[in-house]
C-alpha cells in the first residue's frame, strides 16, 4: 500500500484516485473526449479499475455521487471491494435527498463540490453554501469544502464556516471564468489551467492545519498535450514532487485515470512512491 495519513481516524493512502474520467469529464478532448471516457468506463471497466487500484496501492477514491456511479459502487461492494469513499454530491440530485443515497455506501467523508462552491459564491448565495455545509455536516461524517479559489479557503477559516478538510484545486480555474460543472452543462470542458496559479493554492494549503486533498494534480491532463511517453512519465514524477514538498504531511494528492492507453493507475502509485521515499 501507498503511505497513508490519519483522516479522522481511517489510514487513507497519500494518492487518491480520482473519479472525473469515469464520469466522462474530460479536460482533454483533443486527446480523450468525454464520449471516449464514457465509452470505455462500462459498469464493469470501472469495476475493474477499482480493483486494479487496490493491487496498486490505493486504498481511497473519490466519487461523484450521481445515480450510475453509485450503482457501480454497490456492485464493487458487493464484489468484495474495500476502497475507502469520500464523496461529492451530484448537483442535479436535491442534496438533502443525495446524502442519503451516499450514506447507504458508507463513505468515510462528504465534501461540498468546488464549481458549486465557487458558483455560489460568485452569485452572492452564501447562505446557500451555509445551508449545504450544515446539510453534510449534520451526517455526522467529516465535512469537506471544495473550492478552485485560494482565498475561499482563507475566507473559510477566517469566518469558521466549519469545514472539516478542504479540497484544493491547484488551478484557480474561477477566477478565469470556468464554465459551470460539465456534470450539468453537458459540454466538453474548454477550461484552459494556468501553471502561475499553483504556487497560489500551495501557499494556502500550508496556511491550514486542517487536511487539504490537492486535486488538478496534473491540470487535468493538460501537462502532457504533445508530449512523448517518456516526457509524459516525467513531467508526472515532477508534479508528484512539487506536490508532496508544498503540501503538509497531513495532506493528500488526487489523481483520475484513464486507462484504456495506458496504465496510468500502476505508473502514479510508482512515481508517487518514489517520490515519497525520497521525501523522508
Amino acid at each position: 500500500m501507498l503511505p497513508v495519513i490519519n483522516f479522522f481516524g481511517t489510514p487513507v493512502t497519500r494518492l487518491i484516485l480520482g473519479d472525473n474520467p469515469f464520469s466522462g469529464h474530460s479536460y482533454i478532448p483533443d486527446k480523450a473526449t468525454s464520449s471516449d471516457m464514457i465509452d470505455y468506463y462500462t459498469a464493469n471497466q470501472i469495476i475493474k479499475t477499482l480493483f486494479d487500484a487496490e493491487e496498486a496501492g490505493y486504498n481511497t477514491m473519490l466519487p461523484l455521487a450521481d445515480p450510475f456511479i453509485m450503482r457501480v459502487l454497490r456492485q464493487y461492494r458487493n464484489e468484495g471491494g474495500k476502497m475507502h469513499f469520500i464523496f461529492q454530491p451530484y448537483p442535479a440530485i436535491d442534496l438533502a435527498i443525495n446524502l442519503r443515497q451516499m450514506l447507504e455506501l458508507e463513505p468515510i467523508a462528504i465534501y461540498h463540490q468546488g464549481t458549486t462552491t465557487d458558483g455560489l459564491l460568485e452569485a452572492g448565495e452564501f447562505d446557500t453554501l451555509m445551508s449545504n455545509l450544515k446539510l453534510i455536516k449534520k451526517t455526522g461524517l467529516p465535512a469537506g469544502l471544495g473550492t478552485h479559489v485560494p482565498e475561499t479557503v482563507l475566507r473559510s477559516e477566517q469566518e469558521g464556516w466549519g469545514a472539516d478538510f478542504y479540497m484544493t484545486c491547484l488551478h484557480n480555474s474561477r477566477k478565469r471564468g470556468a464554465e459551470p460543472s460539465g456534470f450539468l452543462t453537458g459540454k466538453e470542458k474548454t477550461i484552459r489551467f494556468f501553471q502561475e496559479d499553483r504556487p497560489l493554492m500551495f501557499d494556502v494549503i500550508g496556511q491550514v492545519d486542517k487536511p487539504c486533498l490537492a486535486f488538478k494534480i496534473f491540470a487535468g491532463g493538460q501537462i502532457f498535450l504533445g508530449q512523448e511517453d517518456e516526457a509524459v512519465s516525467r513531467l508526472a514524477k515532477e508534479a508528484l514532487s512539487e506536490t508532496f514538498k508544498l503540501i503538509k504531511p497531513s495532506d493528500a494528492a488526487v489523481v483520475g485515470v484513464f486507462q484504456r492507453d495506458k496504465n496510468e493507475l500502476s505508473e502514479n502509485a510508482r512515481l508517487a512512491q518514489e517520490v515519497l521515499d525520497a521525501q523522508r
